[in-house]
């Protein structure tokens, strides 16, 4: 194991709190210099659905300071209101809001500060930024995931037909449901006696664009990961073992995935060819924890975090390089008491677009979670 003493900074301050939330979008701009963060008044405890966020921007360059663009009533402690850069189009967000009785998305310019909202939210966006999909957000009821103020029409039906995951052009708001969820609970499951009461959620489009993947949970926490084509055809499990966690696109064929694999019996990340298993076990040893991974773009390394452990709560952040197995841990962050459960601080460490920066929220500074900045150029080189 390899330490690294890398250049860290905060870059929000007390006493509000910022954060960003997970992992696989887009928080730098096209540009790196600017980066997009979340603003709340109070921590560790539920939102109320008139809880209110704002959304901004900061410029890395200018002295770290934040503009205010927006603000949001639909969001969640560990993966925010879905706000992102979208692919593709330099200088406009996207994020989720609430609108009456049904959840929408707005898309903004931040140069000229037009805004137009899209009839549904968002989760994840094409690499081309022209199509979203859209899980069915009411139905997700797991306490930091799920959005407050809008209450599932279906809750009693087990596995509906008639919900599931949507396609929409970013452009022009046009959707369609495009798989269901009593398609993939007819789908058989060697390794479970399948359980009604589904949701999905963790959608994420491959690197071209070609195919999405996203998890089917049940009413016991059984996780299926799942992959189809854009419109929703050659739907097929990718990971059917039940245990399928955190995950990361590597290319447009493979998928590194945290699961346990059945038949030895070990857990551990995962690289998963789309629909044909899993091709072998990464970093055994050195990636021992299920944490939030991604590559680094067009690199072998792969960034990753832990929950907090010891007696010092602490949250590890690490760099992995797969070829040569060598793990540089890039510093170790203690969580303070009383971040845990639905509003614990995951550090969800987001790298910049060449693949030298990194960011990642941690209240490890004494005033509530912020944004920290690392430079890891001298390590990927």
């Amino acid at each position: 194991m390899t330490d690294s003493n890398v250049p860290i900074r905060v870059i929000t301050s007390g006493p509000k709190h910022h954060w960003f939330g997970y992992y696989d979008k887009f928080e730098f701009d096209a540009t790196d210099r600017f980066v997009l963060g979340m603003e709340v008044d109070f921590e560790n405890r539920t939102p109320e659905p008139t809880d209110e966020i704002r959304l901004g921007v900061i410029d890395t360059e200018d002295g770290d300071k934040w503009t205010e663009l927006a603000t949001t009533t639909a969001w969640c402690w560990q993966q925010g209101c879905m706000l992102q850069w979208r692919p593709g189009h330099d200088d406009e967000i996207v994020w989720n809001d609430r609108d009456g009785d049904h959840y929408v998305s707005h898309v903004m310019n931040i140069k000229t500060g037009a805004k137009r909202t899209l009839p549904m939210p968002i989760y994840s966006i094409s690499p081309d930024g022209k199509t979203a999909v859209v899980p069915d957000y009411p139905r997700i009821t797991r306490e930091g995931y799920c959005y407050i103020g809008i209450e599932d029409p279906r809750k009693d039906v087990l596995t509906p037909d008639d919900s599931g995951i949507w396609r929409m052009d970013m452009d022009t708001g046009e959707h369609e449901l495009i798989v269901t969820f009593a398609q993939t609970y007819a789908i058989p499951c060697p390794y479970h006696d399948k359980v009604a009461g589904h949701w999905f959620n963790h959608l994420l489009w491959n690197t071209d664009g070609s195919r999405f993947c996203f998890l089917d949970r049940d009413g016991y926490f059984f996780t299926r990961l799942f992959a189809a084509s854009p419109d929703g055809s050659d739907l097929r499990p990718v990971e059917e073992y039940g245990g399928a966690s955190h995950f990361i696109w590597k290319d447009p064929e493979h998928i590194l995935c945290w699961s346990y694999h059945h038949p030895t019996k070990k857990e551990g990340f995962y690289l998963y060819h789309d629909g044909d298993g899993p091709d072998a076990l990464i970093g055994e040893g050195k990636m021992v924890e299920n944490g939030h991974c991604t590559y680094l773009p067009d690199t072998d390394w792969v960034l990753n975090d832990t929950y907090c452990g010891g007696e010092d709560r602490g949250q590890e952040l690490f760099l992995y390089h797969v070829p040569t197995d060598r793990r540089v841990d890039l510093g170790r962050f203690p969580s303070p008491e009383g971040y845990d459960g639905e509003w614990r601080c995951d550090l969800h460490p987001r790298p910049s677009r060449d693949g030298k920066k990194v960011l990642f929220d941690s209240a490890h500074g004494g005033a509530g979670r912020q944004l920290w900045l690392v430079d890891i150029s001298e390590v990927v080189g």
